[in-house]
C-alpha cells in the first residue's frame, strides 16, 4: 500500500498508557505521519487493523495476553501488512524484533530523532511495497519464528531454527534446543500451524520436528519407529510414518540437509 499523500498512517499499540501517549505525541509531531490511532492492547489492535489499513505499526514487544511477537506473526497473514517497528524497553530485544522481520526497532524512552530515523524506512518499505515487484521483496514478520520465553520473571527469546523438536505438556510445549529445553504457554496444534511451512512436521499426537534436525530413523524395541536427532529420540506414530518418509525424501531431493543438520 502505497502512503497517503497527506502522510503515514500510524497504529501505536502499547499497554503502558504514559508510553503510549508519549509515542503518539511523537509520532504526531513527525513531518511523515498524517494520522495516529492509538490502541492500549493487542486485541484493540486486531480490531482497529481488521477494521481499517494502516502504513505502518508501532508495537510493543511486552504485553500480557497476546504479546508483539504473536501480533505482528499475525499482521504477517495479512494480505496486505503493515510494515512493523518494534519498540521496547530492553536492548537484547533488538535481535528479536530484526529475526521476526521488523524494519527497525525503538529503544524506551523513545528519542525523536531515532523515531525520524525508524520513519524513514517506513516510508521506503511503504512505498516499495505498493507496485507488486517490489512486494517479494519487502522483508515481512515471519509467523513465530522467534518465541518468547519467561522464567524467573525474566523473558528470553528462542529461535526456531534453533528447536529439535517440540513435545507437547498440556496446556505448554518444550522446546528442545542446544542450550536446553524450554517451557511455553502454547499448544501444539497451534505452533504446528504457524511452523508447519518452516520445515516441522507432526509425526506424533505428542511431537514436532525438525525436518533438517532428524540424522536417521531408528527402530524402538517395540518396533515402532523413532526420529532420531542430536538432542535425542523422537517417536513417530504409524499413521505419520509414511508422511514422514516423503517428506525426508523431499528434503534430501531439495537440498535441505546440505551443510546442516539444524531445523530450519
Amino acid at each position: 500500500m502505497l502512503p497517503s499523500p497527506s502522510g503515514l498512517r500510524v497504529l501505536a499499540v502499547d499497554d503502558v498508557p504514559l508510553a503510549l501517549t508519549e509515542l503518539c505525541r511523537l509520532l504526531r509531531a513527525a513531518p511523515e505521519v498524517g494520522e495516529v490511532v492509538a490502541a492500549d492492547d493487542p486485541i484493540s489492535a486486531l480490531r482497529s487493523i481488521q477494521g481499517d489499513r494502516f502504513d505502518a505499526v508501532f508495537l510493543d514487544i511486552s504485553m500480557p495476553g497476546l504479546d508483539g511477537v504473536e501480533l505482528a506473526s499475525l499482521l504477517a497473514k495479512l494480505s496486505d501488512p503493515p510494515v512493523i517497528v518494534f519498540v521496547t524497553a530492553h536492548e537484547e530485544h533488538a535481535v528479536t524484533a530484526y529475526g521476526i522481520g521488523a524494519v527497525d526497532y525503538l529503544l524506551k524512552p523513545v528519542r525523536a530523532e531515532r523515531l525520524a530515523t525508524a520513519l524513514t524506512k517506513v516510508v521506503r518499505m511503504a512505498s516499495a511495497s505498493g507496485s507488486p515487484a517490489a512486494q517479494g521483496a519487502v522483508r515481512r514478520p515471519d509467523a513465530m519464528a522467534v518465541l518468547p520465553v519467561e522464567t524467573a520473571g525474566r523473558t528470553r527469546y528462542v529461535r526456531r531454527s534453533d528447536v529439535r523438536f517440540v513435545e507437547a505438556n498440556g496446556d505448554y510445549v518444550r522446546l528442545h534446543t542446544p542450550d536446553g529445553v524450554h517451557l511455553v504457554r502454547m499448544p501444539i496444534s497451534r505452533l504446528e500451524e504457524y511452523w508447519s511451512d518452516s520445515g516441522f512436521l507432526r509425526v506424533h499426537r505428542g511431537y514436532l520436528v525438525a525436518l533438517g534436525a532428524i540424522r536417521e530413523l531408528r527402530s524402538d524395541s517395540a518396533g515402532g519407529l523413532l526420529a532420531h536427532t542430536d538432542l535425542g529420540d523422537v517417536p513417530v506414530s504409524r499413521r505419520h510414518a509414511r508422511e514422514l518418509r516423503e517428506q525426508l525424501l523431499h528434503a534430501a531431493r531439495t537440498g535441505m540437509f546440505d551443510g546442516s543438520d539444524r531445523g530450519v
